[in-house]
């Protein structure tokens, strides 16, 4: 999975070429500064007062996104259809910032699945949050240990553990969030419908359906999902919870 991260670069670069073939982007507004000319923004897209660097990577900035004021980006990076960019927000690319996500405080080399938010302050690199996650204000993540050597992934409760190179962070399932304040360690996985909290540094592999340190009760992950979906008019399928329940199941 941490190929998703390590290979965003070119897959950005080689998606914006094709969704932007034979296409015009919108002006740039005129408070908004650019440098480079690979930048390709929506039509329904709002910027304002922000800096945008395409130099290293192309930008796409999609329908109905927001990037608030005093956002400092660089490509690649892709902002997802109906995506808000908080003021003052720092991205590094590769990142992708995928569709109805709240982007804010620092975030490098990342990318996060539909409806995800890493809406305040804290950093986020080198990682991978799938849908419908939450990270609480000042939540962060490690993606160098400070010996700066390798970095192992545990990918299941028996698993061995899996190389990934020295720059590796946070892989977090569907679902998920994580407190305030919440520090992830280096090559931490987190499973989905998990409910991080707690003082203590979370352990860097937490199994699905996990609630603090206990079992997520199943009608209760259902009933926080909803609640979470329902803040942006969405619910929970019948076919979702199939699959949901499958999953406790095993």
């Amino acid at each position: 999975p941490w190929d998703l991260f390590k290979y965003n670069d070119a897959i950005i670069k080689s998606d914006f070429e094709i969704i932007t073939k034979g296409r015009t982007s919108a002006s740039i507004p005129g408070s908004v500064k650019v440098t480079g000319d690979n930048i390709f923004i929506e039509e329904s897209a709002r910027l304002s007062h922000c800096i945008i660097n395409t130099e290293s990577g192309p930008v796409y900035i999609g329908k109905n996104a927001v990037v608030m004021e005093g956002c400092l980006l660089r490509g690649p990076l892709t902002v997802g259809d109906n995506a808000s960019i908080k003021m003052g927000t720092k991205i590094y690319g590769a990142t992708t910032i995928g569709p109805n996500c709240v982007a804010g405080g620092e975030i490098k080399n990342s990318i996060l699945m539909g409806y995800s938010n890493k809406a305040h302050d804290g950093y986020l690199g080198d990682s991978v949050l799938g849908y419908w996650c939450n990270l609480g204000a000042g939540t962060s993540n490690s993606n160098v240990k400070n010996t700066g050597g390798e970095v192992r992934y545990t990918l299941s409760a028996n698993g061995e553990n899996i190389s990934a190179g020295n720059k590796a962070g946070l892989l977090m399932g569907d679902y998920s969030r994580a407190a305030i304040n919440t520090s992830f360690n280096t090559g931490s996985v987190v499973g989905p419908c998990c409910n991080i909290f707690g003082r203590h540094i979370p352990a860097t592999y937490i199994p699905a359906f996990t609630w603090g340190k206990e079992k997520y009760r199943l009608d209760k992950a259902f009933r926080d999902i909803e609640n979470w979906m329902q803040m942006k008019g969405k619910t929970l399928s019948a076919e979702e919870k199939n699959i949901l329940e499958q999953l406790y199941k095993d």
